[in-house]
């Protein structure tokens, strides 16, 4: 199999994801600069974190009109996996690749903490190593991953089963104090209709290494790579 890292001016979470990767694959991914616009071959494509274009404008706007953004759509397009994490979830939302907005959070605060997340849909090839509400503890790092959604759209997720996460306590349970930045159902991270595409604002591939706080992103990543292999 072959994993593409798409990285940006200020993305700062690629060795991160590699290191995830290939952990979990004994390979390692290929590193494509965002002005590149063709990707060949590949069977998972990542957009990692960080703050591309320093998060001018909105994040992952700027990131959204890169070169390399034409392809990513029409891989998306094509039924490629594509995984977007915290920035690049931001880019999937601003390509309408995903549905929704990112805001500022609640507090209109910077949030850097380990948080909980309940597993909401593990038929799919991203989680399929998850158990349904099965609690995972993975960091977040971001200023604006404050998840809206109109009603239609909410009601569209719903109905095609398409969260895939949401902030809650240890014991699983969903509550307004467990949400971490104000997202709307508490949500952390949403599917395609087709289950191709996973953005999630958390970070598994920093819980994934011996020396990080917990290893809870290991099944996530086995779940999307094995089934690659």
């Amino acid at each position: 199999m072959k994993t593409a890292i798409i990285t940006f001016p200020g993305t700062n979470r690629e060795n991160d994801m590699a290191a995830a990767v290939k952990l979990t694959t004994g390979k390692s991914p290929d590193l494509i600069w965002h002005k590149e616009t063709t990707l060949e071959n590949y069977d998972l494509i990542i957009l990692p974190g960080g703050f591309s274009y320093g998060d001018y404008l909105r994040c992952g706007a700027m990131a959204a009109h890169s070169p390399i953004m034409k392809e990513i759509i029409a891989q998306a397009e094509k039924g490629t996996r594509i995984f977007g994490v915290c920035n690049g979830f931001q880019m999937l939302i601003e390509t309408r690749i995903l549905p929704g907005a990112l805001l500022k959070n609640k507090n209109l605060k910077f949030i850097c903490k380990n948080v909980h997340l309940r597993s909401e849909n593990t038929d799919t090839h991203f989680t399929k190593h998850l158990k349904e509400g099965s609690v995972i503890e993975v960091p977040v790092a971001h200023g604006d991953g404050n998840y809206f959604a109109t009603p239609d759209i909410l009601s569209d997720l719903a109905a095609n089963d398409q969260v895939a996460f949401r902030y809650c306590d240890a014991q699983g349970n969903v509550s307004e104090e467990a949400n971490a930045n104000g997202s709307i159902d508490n949500i952390a991270g949403i599917y395609n209709k087709r289950k191709t595409i996973l953005g999630m604002m958390p970070h598994p591939e920093n819980a994934t290494l011996s020396h990080q706080k917990t290893q809870d992103g290991v099944p996530l990543f086995e779940g999307i790579l094995n089934g690659l292999m």
